[in-house]
């Protein structure tokens, strides 16, 4: 299961905001939450109590709640690796183990009686999850999520995000990375460079870095970093399927009404044999076979252009395709719209046999 998550802050944004920003994550369907006890200081006792009342809150709208801890806040709230207790009296579902222990400690932490999930940092990049199992960890208990980083330029590196998501993905892990809104300016740390894991997505639209993060496979949860994000930035993000890649489009003004049908209606799939050149969503030309499919607009094409085969190419017309490099119109194809130039990328995910969609670029952010 895929799911969206946002992070809150109580001791850095009053209870009342945070309960106000759960209750609209959750009118659109959000079901995480994050929340971190490494940066906590001041009053303990009051401290516990806001980030109980926020957990509750939570709790009680059907969201799973994360709090993130390292072995320092262990010592510093009089807390033990062999009793969790604690983190279950305020009502978290599990920790995050922002630094770990030796990896024995972590397996023991499996086995708490009070059914909490431990919950590793994927980034560091190490062999630390083969080091846990091999203390016999209970791995039903483990889940994997990444760093977030607030600091431009320090994010992570590509290739190592996938490398190392990969070795939770392949133990059967559920996965999470973070994602930056770029109207949101609330994170544990004071310094605000926006916040998500992955470097090349600090300036992204969220909805594209969310896209973006499914689309590699490696991520089940996208959690929102920062606080709070936008009423249009959560409707963006619930409009997202996770588990086939939707592409925002711009269409030509002329382009017919079948022709339009066929792009944001029906349903689209990359044929097995796979071109250079073009994707192939082919069923449309089976459906509306005999259908006059006449030019009406015939340029030269360029990556993203999407693309209707008219009836000049016989057998051919009324298929859909996506351009994946520059090629000349023998003025028998009619492109029809385009990929929005930030979502271009994408294209290069779409495998074989990959289902699809498109959607118009006016429903982003509405």
């Amino acid at each position: 299961m895929r799911r969206l998550g946002i992070s809150v802050y109580p001791n850095h944004s009053s209870v009342s905001e945070i309960k106000d920003y759960i209750d609209l994550a959750a009118h659109y369907n959000f079901k995480r939450v994050f929340t971190c006890l490494l940066s906590v200081e001041g009053d303990k006792e009051a401290v516990v109590q806001d980030f109980t009342d926020v957990i509750t809150h939570a709790k009680e709208k059907g969201m799973e709640v994360i709090a993130d801890v390292s072995p320092k806040v262990f010592g510093e709230l009089g807390v033990s690796y062999k009793d969790l207790t604690f983190f279950k009296e305020i009502g978290a579902d599990g920790i995050r183990l922002d630094m770990g222990f030796t990896g024995n400690e972590e397996s023991i932490m499996t086995f708490n009686p009070q059914g909490l999930n431990i919950e590793l940092n994927i980034s560091s990049g190490t062999k630390y999850l083969d080091n846990i199992l091999s203390y016999q960890a209970n791995s039903d208990k483990l889940i994997g999520c990444h760093n977030f980083y607030p600091h431009r330029y320090t994010g992570l590196n590509y290739d190592h995000f996938i490398e190392t998501s990969k070795q939770y993905k392949e133990r059967g892990l559920v996965t999470a990375a973070f994602v930056n809104s770029p109207s949101a300016h609330i994170g544990p740390w004071p310094v605000d460079e926006g916040l998500c894991t992955l470097e090349m997505h600090r300036e992204w639209p969220i909805d594209v870095q969310a896209k973006h993060l499914w689309a590699t496979e490696v991520i089940d949860d996208v959690i929102i970093a920062n606080a709070f994000a936008s009423e249009a930035e959560l409707k963006a993000l619930s409009e997202i399927n996770p588990y086939q890649l939707t592409l925002t489009c711009e269409l030509e003004d002329s382009i017919p009404q079948l022709e339009e049908k066929i792009v944001l209606e029906e349903f689209h799939f990359n044929r097995g044999d796979v071109s250079d050149y073009v994707i192939r969503s082919t069923q449309s030309r089976v459906k509306y076979k005999g259908h006059e499919f006449t030019p009406f607009h015939t340029p030269d094409m360029k990556r993203g252009d999407i693309i209707i085969e008219t009836s000049l190419y016989a057998h051919y017309a009324g298929e859909l395709q996506v351009a994946l490099l520059p090629m000349k119109n023998s003025g028998k194809s009619n492109v029809v719209g385009r990929i929005v130039e930030e979502e271009r990328f994408l294209l290069d995910y779409i495998k074989p046999w990959q289902k699809f969609q498109f959607q118009l670029k006016s429903k982003r952010g509405e």
